[in-house]
């Protein structure tokens, strides 16, 4: 909003500040965080009265996590509203780029909330279906890749070589779609203890904040050798309005946490941060940025996989977090640490941005 008020109401030039990319990230931040810290107390009372006994904990999960039944879920629609409120207010909606992320974070955190409003009226830890809700995600994803090959073409970049290695055509639709299908998991699998993904999805937002402004900026994707694509830029006030409302959450979600985010928040955020990646055409540095996520969802893979081959485990729990939990580390070192190392990826990854 304050960006088309600059554009078509500033005959003075009061409102020139307005249209500077870098003010408006950090008014998205500020304007997110703000949000959430207004409404949180609202959207936690009324969660928790409307699901009574807050979300179903696994039986078979670890036996401190009992401790935590009755905390309401769907945290994420706290989330997505503050993102949502700071979007309208300071992104450019006329930009095809932003409406493809908007595609992939709504229609996400519905699935999401599909799963999270089954399993609270089962009172199960099933949910959805899992190939249904893989259908419904890869659909979405499928239509929102769809939007950005329009404009972007299907060529794709790989991390320490300049230039693109291969045009993948029409197909990058595929593969694009299985990026933001496999993250968007990915981010589902890995929260779960209070705060644990949290803390790692503002910290990538906070490494494709940066890259996609840079990636939107012609003299800086020169120099640096990364594709230029124009209008990405504005993708860094999504990142911002994401790291603002993630900030906002993990200050209800810190432990003991007052409100889960469930999946209607974790699917919707690792979405959207898959399809900035493909807008950005850097969905490998992603899985470096992302490297937590990626172990998060392996351990799965691995677990189920191996146990189904031999019947016995790799982990003493799956996902990974809970494998450490069973050592006998607290939750609050499992989440601390984990968030250390998700830190040091993001820094490797933006490492990768001038090593081409």
């Amino acid at each position: 909003m304050f960006y088309w008020l600059a554009q078509y109401f500033d005959f003075a030039g009061f409102l020139n500040l307005f249209r500077y990319l870098t003010f408006r990230s950090g008014a998205a931040v500020g304007t997110a965080f703000v949000i959430g810290l207004i409404i949180g107390p609202r959207f936690i009372n009324m969660l928790r009265v409307r699901q009574g006994k807050g979300q179903p904990i696994r039986s078979d999960g670890p036996q401190t996590h009992l401790a935590k039944v009755g905390t309401p879920t769907m945290g994420g629609l706290m989330i997505l509203t503050s993102i949502a409120i700071s979007m309208l207010l300071w992104m450019d909606l006329s930009n095809s780029y932003v409406w493809a992320c908007i595609v992939v974070m709504l229609g996400f955190g519905l699935v999401g909330f599909m799963d999270d409003y089954d399993k609270v009226k089962k009172r199960s830890t099933a949910g959805v279906s899992g190939k249904l809700r893989l259908l419904l995600e890869f659909l979405i994803a499928g239509a929102a890749v769809a939007l950005i090959v329009h404009q972007t073409g299907g060529k794709l970049y790989f991390p320490f070589i300049n230039g693109p290695v291969v045009d993948l055509g029409y197909w990058y639709i595929i593969f694009g779609a299985f990026v933001i299908v496999a993250f968007g998991n990915a981010v589902n699998l890995t929260d779960g203890l209070d705060g644990l993904a949290t803390m790692p999805v503002i910290i990538a937002s906070l490494a494709f904040m940066l890259i996609a402004y840079l990636v939107g900026n012609a003299k800086y994707a020169e120099y640096l050798g990364v594709p230029f694509i124009l209008g990405a830029g504005d993708l860094a006030i999504l990142c911002g309005a994401i790291i603002g409302a993630g900030l906002a959450f993990l200050w209800f979600n810190a432990p003991p946490a007052a409100v889960f985010m469930g999946d209607t928040g974790s699917l919707a955020l690792g979405g959207t941060l898959g399809a900035i990646a493909v807008v950005a055409h850097h969905e490998f540095v992603l899985a470096i940025i992302g490297g937590l996520f990626v172990v998060e969802a392996l351990s799965v893979i691995i677990q189920v996989f191996w146990f189904k081959r031999t019947g016995r485990r790799v982990f003493r729990m799956a996902p990974i977090h809970h494998h450490f939990e069973q050592l006998g580390w607290p939750e609050s070192t499992v989440v601390i640490r984990f968030w250390i190392i998700s830190f040091v990826l993001a820094l490797a990854g933006l490492a990768t941005l001038k090593l081409r």
